[in-house]
């Protein structure tokens, strides 16, 4: 999943989104209101981790004026433990949930898997083709009864993919989704990493299923019937 996190204290947003990387999500971050709004307007991400005080436009000035645009994408709060009206008044806006500091980037994982389930319900958290089968909230694919182990940037990169079945994604595309940096044109990372997750899927027979398109990038395409 892909997330922004708008949080103006330095060591907390450093810590929070390394946790969060560690986990295997994809995380953009920024320290003002105004620029958290833009981004969360302008990009699509799958929860948005917004602080209520932050410089600029507040937390809940953001939330307000997200939902007054049609937002539906999750919003988890972060607030001081002391900001119960603020909480409750986020809540009334339209917040999904809450989380005070300090705590535990565990607890946060939890948190976001719980508004994504209940925002896209559970069939939406499984993505399929044939016997293949991800897991978007245990992290899991298998193969008909047969586990692939995948690392957190190949899941990434499978999940990306699968979500969109039969369209073409550019290299730049898929770095800046899966790995979360812009294209570098020197690099061969994405290449590599379509590499290791064919080799992966070769022994439940989709392979081939994650194709290469000349000149452009990668897609992922089941044969007809099996998905």
């Amino acid at each position: 999943m892909t997330i922004l996190l708008v949080e103006d204290e330095a060591k907390i947003a450093s810590f929070v989104a390394q946790g969060l990387r560690e986990q295997g999500f994809v995380v953009d971050t920024c320290d003002h209101g105004t620029e958290g709004y833009t981004l969360a307007a302008d990009r699509d991400y799958d929860v948005v981790l917004l602080d209520i005080m932050v410089p600029g436009m507040d937390g809940l000035a953001v939330l307000k004026a997200l939902r007054a645009d049609g937002y539906s994408v999750p919003v988890i709060l972060i607030t001081a433990r002391n900001e119960l009206d603020d909480r409750l008044v986020g809540l009334n806006l339209g917040a999904d949930d809450y989380i005070a500091k300090p705590f535990y980037v565990e607890e946060l994982v939890a948190r976001i898997h719980a508004v994504v389930r209940r925002s896209s319900g559970d069939r939406q958290n499984f993505l399929t083709a044939g016997p293949l089968r991800l897991d978007r909230i245990t992290r899991e694919v298998t193969g008909g009864d047969r586990r692939v182990e995948l690392t957190a940037r190949e899941f990434n990169l499978l999940e990306y993919l699968m979500r969109s079945p039969g369209r073409v994604f550019t290299r730049t595309q898929i770095l800046e989704h899966v790995w979360g940096y812009d294209f570098n044109p020197t690099t061969n990372v994405v290449d590599v990493a379509v590499q290791r997750l064919r080799k992966k899927l070769d022994p439940v027979d989709a392979a081939h299923w994650v194709e290469s398109v000349r000149g452009v990038g990668y897609r992922f395409r089941a044969p007809e019937g099996d998905g």
